[in-house]
């Protein structure tokens, strides 16, 4: 893993995408990079801790660049308003990039080491087969780290948060799906509101078991059941309905990565 000023200055142009074919030549053989081959990138919402950036290859083979830190990649607005949803730090301030030449667990393992490392929030791309795609992959990878849960240290990939990462690619439309999907949902008081979001995220995590959702929230299932109607009829939606479901669960997570407040009764 390798970071500096030579580095950076070889890998901005072509994170930044659009890069000439001489150009991404002159980079390969300045960074010892072959032109094509398995690369990721990661975008990180926080310093880049220490222990990532050391020489050599890592034990799955794979190598890193880290480029230094840039603006916000996802250059996408919040739900809620002017900034970013995600759980990135720092938001609208800097961000630490790496370009990964994958080992052969793939991108899988670049986030589990991150993870190891302390490292996040961050995203990171989908495997792109060139240098020339590094620009695409910054932006997909900049749109991951969006889909992360405000204050966490998650580290994502964009394939396990495609939905959300429609959501954050899309503020306007996002801003709407919540206003018509939970908007009398929004106008309750706080405790009210958590209570019924919790209900609605647990019953959701147990697989739509009342059961083994009452189990976990420490209540009886009527309550669970109760909670969930009553929910239904905030929103003019039914569980039961997959199409309905989809509009409640796609609001669910705008409530997750909005910063803005949520609605008259205050905090999201």
């Amino acid at each position: 893993m390798r970071r500096g000023t030579r580095y950076g200055a070889l890998l901005g142009p072509l994170l930044a995408g659009g890069a000439t074919p001489d150009l991404v030549t002159r980079a390969a053989r300045g960074l010892g990079l072959p032109e094509r081959g398995r690369y990721a990138v990661v975008v990180l919402g926080t310093p880049v801790p220490d222990a990532a950036v050391a020489e050599g290859p890592d034990v799955d083979g794979a190598r890193w660049w880290w480029g230094g830190a840039e603006g916000s990649p996802g250059g996408a607005e919040s739900p809620g308003g002017a900034e970013s949803p995600g759980g990135a730090e720092g938001r609208g301030g800097a961000r630490e990039v790496a370009v990964v030449l994958l080992g052969p667990a793939g991108p899988a393992r670049a986030a589990a080491r991150l993870r190891e490392l302390g490292a996040g929030p961050g995203g990171v791309s989908p495997v792109v087969g060139s240098l020339a795609e590094l620009g695409a992959a910054r932006r997909l990878a900049g749109t991951a780290l969006l889909t992360c849960d405000p204050g966490s240290r998650e580290i994502v990939r964009l394939d396990e948060r495609l939905p959300a990462a429609l959501l954050v690619s899309r503020p306007e439309l996002s801003t709407r799906l919540l206003a018509e999907v939970f908007g009398p949902l929004l106008t309750l008081v706080p405790a009210e509101r958590s209570l019924l979001v919790e209900t609605l995220e647990a019953w959701l995590e147990c697989g739509g078991s009342v059961g083994r959702a009452a189990a976990r929230l420490g209540c009886h299932r009527n309550t669970v059941f109760n909670r969930l109607r009553r929910l239904e009829r905030l929103t003019a939606r039914s569980l039961s309905r997959p199409r309905e479901l989809v509009d409640l669960v796609l609001a669910l997570d705008v409530l997750r990565l909005s910063s803005a407040p949520a609605g008259p009764g205050g905090g999201g």
